[in-house]
């Protein structure tokens, strides 16, 4: 029996010494000394793909500014871009494997990249993975290059490219609210305020509320998103551009715009974008804002289908799964509860973020990776929960037009239409009087001979009840989904 002569292990060596790499990783030995540190998180880097890919064009952007520059030999500089653009096209993910939550403020990740795209391209030249004398992941692959500026600038980039998904996400959402708007506009309800009954509105005003602020968060969100095309390539250690050439700044920036298609602006004073992390903490306020106002909007999906017999029973969620293991026939309002639990997510994400941006000190803020998996995680966990809230909740919503019917024709909040006519005091009166012997409103004013029953009936009309009267001519009812997507 023949034995296999094929290596399992290669040997790498950095300043402390040895290590006994796999033979089959494309990684080397600084993320091998990674993975031995940060055994924290269980989660590596390449949960958040767009991430790898802003990794990958950094490095593909510096290869082309260093041979434009004349600081990188082009043949190498060419390697360099097409390995990279094979992580760019989704390949070799799975060897980006150091943990999101690092120490080092992101060397790590940058030496991991730097490790995978150097033997990708070592293998396009016909040449062992760990020939490093032929083409070096420090002296090559991260020529004119720190963590301090590859990190943040990669990270920068990925939230930009994931930021876009989840805008797109949030329109779909927002258009699935106005479509309910348009179907419920004609459905009466009774309004509430402090959890008490006030006057009647339509279930399609309501509705058309949450799209109206589901449209403010994109906004909101689009604005924000402008905070991170300011980089500081060039910058490396601590803003000062030691070990780069006076053209690489700008070759390095021309060239990461073409590739992202992003409106990056390299910042005016390299020092302080170098040590300064504000951007994200404010990105990150805009994040959770999104999702607290989200996690509002799932609260009155649950009130409002609260029941089905002893709540307020005015719509009806979709039914997803069993809701209970000894209460036959229970159905819990299950997806607006994992977004709730998605925003309080978001919300300590965002503390996290708040508290990493202040523990930055002097010319670095080394606390950038939590920083990273915070925001990331966000995005990524809150375009899921609006996705499974469209598809798996809102588009299926149905309203109990009856009972809808049956509360405002019974409520006393509809005297409040009258007060014009009979003035407050009347009001107030015959309001208690119809609370204490459960009589129609209006009956009780024709017969006061406050006004007459043409009259009342005229002013009780759905159309003035929920003021789509007045304001149509306006105020849309339903607003227009005008420059979103």
């Amino acid at each position: 029996m023949a034995l296999d002569a094929t290596p399992r292990t290669r040997t790498e060596t950095d300043s402390l010494g040895s290590l006994e790499i796999p033979a089959d990783a494309y990684w080397g030995i600084h993320t091998a000394r990674a993975l031995e540190n940060f055994p924290v998180s269980k989660r590596p880097i390449s949960v958040y793909a767009d991430l790898i890919i802003a990794l990958a064009m950094v490095k593909q952007a510096s290869a082309r500014a260093n041979a434009e520059i004349g600081v990188l030999d082009p043949a190498k500089a060419d390697l360099i871009d097409r390995a990279a653009q094979k992580v760019i096209d989704g390949e070799h993910h799975d060897q980006f494997v150091v943990g999101v939550v690092q120490g080092g403020a992101g060397t790590s990740t940058n030496m991991n990249a730097n490790e995978v795209i150097t033997n990708i391209a070592l293998e396009l030249a016909d040449r062992p993975r760990g020939d490093y004398d032929f083409l070096s992941p420090l002296d090559h692959t991260n020529r004119s290059q720190s963590t301090n500026d590859v990190y943040p600038t990669a990270v920068k980039v990925g939230l930009s490219l994931t930021l876009q998904s989840l805008l797109e996400e949030l329109a779909l959402l927002r258009q699935a609210f106005l479509d309910k708007a348009v179907e419920f506009r004609d459905v009466l309800k009774v309004g509430r305020t402090q959890l008490q009954d006030a006057v009647p509105m339509t279930l399609g005003q309501e509705f058309n509320g949450f799209a109206t602020t589901l449209r403010e968060d994109y906004n909101r969100l689009r604005e924000n998103a402008h905070l991170m095309f300011e980089i500081n390539m060039g910058a490396t250690a601590i803003g000062t551009g030691i070990t780069t050439h006076p053209g690489y700044s700008p070759a390095v920036l021309t060239h990461l715009r073409q590739i992202t298609g992003l409106d990056l602006e390299t910042a005016l004073d390299l020092v302080e974008s170098t040590s300064d992390t504000g951007s994200f903490m404010s990105f990150s306020a805009s994040l959770k804002r999104n999702a607290i106002k989200l996690s509002k909007i799932c609260n009155d999906l649950r009130l409002l289908s609260s029941g089905p017999q002893a709540g307020l029973g005015e719509i009806n969620l979709p039914a997803r799964q069993a809701g209970s293991s000894i209460m036959p026939g229970k159905v819990n309002p299950v997806i607006p509860e994992v977004v709730n639990q998605v925003a309080f997510a978001v919300a300590g994400a965002d503390t996290t973020v708040t508290m990493a941006v202040e523990a930055g000190q002097l010319q670095l803020n080394a606390f950038e990776p939590i920083i990273a998996h915070s925001i990331f995680q966000s995005i990524t966990w809150m375009r899921q929960a609006m996705w499974t809230l469209r598809v798996n909740c809102v588009e299926g919503i149905t309203a109990n037009r009856e009972r809808l019917g049956a509360m405002v024709g019974s409520s006393v909040g509809v005297i409040t239409a009258l007060t014009p006519f009979i003035g407050y005091a009347a009001a107030a009166a015959l309001a208690k009087t119809a609370l204490l012997t459960g009589r129609n409103v209006a009956d009780l004013v024709v017969e006061a001979e406050l006004m007459t029953r043409d009259e009342v009936v005229k002013q009780l009309s759905p159309a003035r009840l929920s003021g789509i009267e007045a304001v149509t001519a306006a105020i849309p009812l339903v607003a227009v989904p005008d420059d979103l997507p």
